[in-house]
């Protein structure tokens, strides 16, 4: 009884992967190599390469292992690129989406846990955000993740589907293995580590000017190894019989850019220059989460709740690359 993971090559993805091994499930995993790294899957594991949207591929795999189950993180995540190529993200996010399900559909696998996302909500009406929040996404990145979770609820009423989206908002830190390997980089924390390192002149801070204490934007951090509890626990949840769900996960805390690399600085003990830039399109002043529904129906407890050991896991990680 195998858990297919797609994108399970990626940041997050191999994370969960590593988890799911060390539990004793058996996974397989399809990854086209884009963003993913193919040293980041174990070599125990069954690995294709290929894209979700290759139906041929999908019944090839869903033919030769015993696949219950589906972890979905093959999308891409870059909030301008998806500003400036819109389709990019529709095709892969959405349309590539839609033929996963229906290859899983055709065989059978019935239980599925989305890697969501926080920018379904756009900008946030009230904080910290809870499931109920309006979804008003503010880029196509958002959009293409909404419209899959509308996907869901279609499928789930038609076809029996069952399912288990999880919207997390940042996604940070490392295990003792894997960290945040991104081409292009975009992300907060590696970007501020890489300047600690000396790899980068400066970190660039995109807007001082949004309604927070401090002008810098404000995000809820959360490590990668709770983000893959969450999912394990989902999975679960689902194997026992628990209905469809959207659920939150965060840690309830918004940090800073500025306050990020405060941090860092302490974890570091390094000087990091800064310089300040305009906003980018589509990025929200504020993400905070209420994850009372993950802790309450998953039983879920974070971890790594503080930004220092957030920081501090990804600072270790880096500085053995």
């Amino acid at each position: 009884m195998a858990v297919l993971v797609t994108g399970g090559a990626g940041y997050i993805g191999s994370a969960v992967v590593d988890d799911l091994v060390k539990k004793g499930e058996e996974v397989v995993v399809i990854d086209n190599l884009v963003y993913g790294h193919r040293a980041n899957v174990p070599e125990s594991v069954p690995f294709y390469k290929g894209d979700i949207g290759d139906a041929a591929l999908l019944n090839q795999i869903l033919g030769d292992r015993d696949v219950k189950s589906c972890m979905h993180f093959s999308a891409f995540a870059y909030v301008g690129e998806s500003v400036e190529n819109p389709q990019k993200y529709f095709n892969n996010n959405l349309v590539q989406t839609i033929s996963l399900l229906d290859s899983l559909q055709q065989h059978g696998v019935d239980d599925f846990i989305f890697s969501s996302s926080c920018a379904t909500y756009g900008e946030p009406e009230y904080l910290p955000i809870d499931e109920d929040h309006p979804q008003k996404p503010t880029n196509p990145y958002g959009w293409s993740k909404f419209m899959v979770e509308k996907v869901l609820e279609s499928y789930a009423q038609a076809y029996g589907l069952r399912f288990v989206a999880l919207r997390y908002f940042n996604a940070a830190g490392a295990t003792e293995r894997l960290g945040e390997l991104h081409d292009p980089e975009t992300h907060l924390i590696p970007l501020v580590l890489m300047a600690a390192l000396g790899k980068r002149d400066s970190i660039s801070i995109y807007g001082d000017d949004y309604a927070t204490p401090d002008g810098t934007a404000i995000r809820d951090y959360i490590h990668i190894s709770d983000i893959s509890q969450a999912h394990i626990l989902a999975l679960e949840f689902l194997r026992n019989g628990g209905d469809s769900q959207f659920i939150n996960l965060g840690n309830g805390a918004g940090y800073s850019v500025r306050e990020v690399i405060e941090v860092a600085r302490k974890v570091t003990g390094r000087e990091i220059k800064t310089i300040t830039v305009q906003r980018r399109v589509g990025d929200p002043s504020r993400l905070i989460a209420r994850a009372d529904k993950a802790r309450s129906l998953l039983k879920w407890e974070p971890e790594f709740p503080e930004l220092e050991k957030i920081i501090k896991t990804a600072w270790d990680w880096i500085v053995t690359k």
